[in-house]
């Protein structure tokens, strides 16, 4: 039961939490209406995410056997069979259009949209360097939209703005970590053919400057602090710097993994730059 469970990959859900956005910035979140729609979104977008998981990993068998990691997982190592993961898939899909269609039409639509770009990613995209990123960070948008919809409330230009960098950003640091790990075992996989470590370092750099100044500007906007009642929300841009600090610590000067799941899950520095970040809204737009 285990090995299926993995195959889930319930850690990455943590990703989700995107669709939380809308209703969290709205000073909504206890609207129990409006909360409980939005939960189920996260719910089926879940299902329907690991379910791409599994899609994943079947068409990356060959390549992951080869990771020094990714080895390990259930359809790679051979304990879940090719066949009995294509039918978990499935079923992992109907559930969860099913919750979707019993919760939002528009947001099933938008669901299937998430769907159709990640089969396309899976077979094709992923293999064109910076559509594959782009690719991963409409996923994101698309989680914020699909929490607008469900949450009914209006989703800024603004959010939807930072959300695609921050993705980007993240996603060039997963793709770093790829690069380092193919380039030492000499086998390169196709997904980060048109890398190389410098156009990727600089690329991050490029995409931290871009998102701070986007952040600063958006909690200092007169709009902000008009709904936030006030102007201590720019606090919250001390976490967001020291946060990206660390991250980028991580990843340059540690080596270590950028995969941004792993790094949310273990590390007590990011984990209470999050804490804090939230914390500072939630003072700012509920106390």
């Amino acid at each position: 039961m285990h090995k299926y469970f993995h195959l889930l990959r319930v850690n990455h859900w943590v990703k989700n939490l995107f669709i939380f956005t809308p209703i969290f910035f709205s000073g909504e979140l206890f609207n129990l209406n409006k909360l409980t729609s939005t939960l189920l979104g996260f719910i089926s977008f879940s299902f329907v995410a690991s379910a791409i998981y599994i899609m994943n990993d079947i068409n990356d068998k060959p390549f992951d056997q080869k990771h020094p990691v990714k080895k390990n997982r259930p359809i790679a190592n051979g304990s879940i069979k090719t066949n009995t993961a294509r039918i978990y898939m499935a079923g992992l899909v109907i559930l969860g259009f099913s919750i979707s269609l019993l919760t939002n039409h528009q947001y099933a639509l938008l669901l299937l949209g998430y769907l159709i770009i990640n089969i396309l990613y899976t077979y094709k995209l992923k293999h064109i360097a910076i559509i594959d990123i782009v690719c991963i960070a409409l996923g994101f948008v698309i989680r914020v939209l699909s929490g607008g919809i469900l949450s009914q409330i209006k989703v800024s230009s603004w959010l939807l703005i930072m959300t695609f960098l921050l993705a980007i950003f993240l996603a060039l640091g997963k793709r770093r970590d790829d690069l380092l790990i193919y380039s030492e075992e000499n086998k390169m996989k196709r997904s980060i053919d048109g890398y190389n470590l410098k156009f990727i370092d600089n690329s991050i750099l490029v995409m931290v400057g871009v998102l701070l100044a986007s952040y600063f500007i958006y909690v200092t906007s007169q709009e902000i602090i008009t709904r936030f009642n006030g102007s201590y929300i720019y606090l919250s841009s001390f976490f967001v710097v020291i946060g990206i600090l660390r991250y980028l610590q991580i990843i340059f000067v540690f080596e270590s993994s950028g995969s941004p799941t792993k790094i949310v899950l273990k590390d007590r520095f990011i984990q209470l730059s999050i804490l804090a970040w939230i914390g500072t809204f939630l003072f700012c737009n509920y106390a």
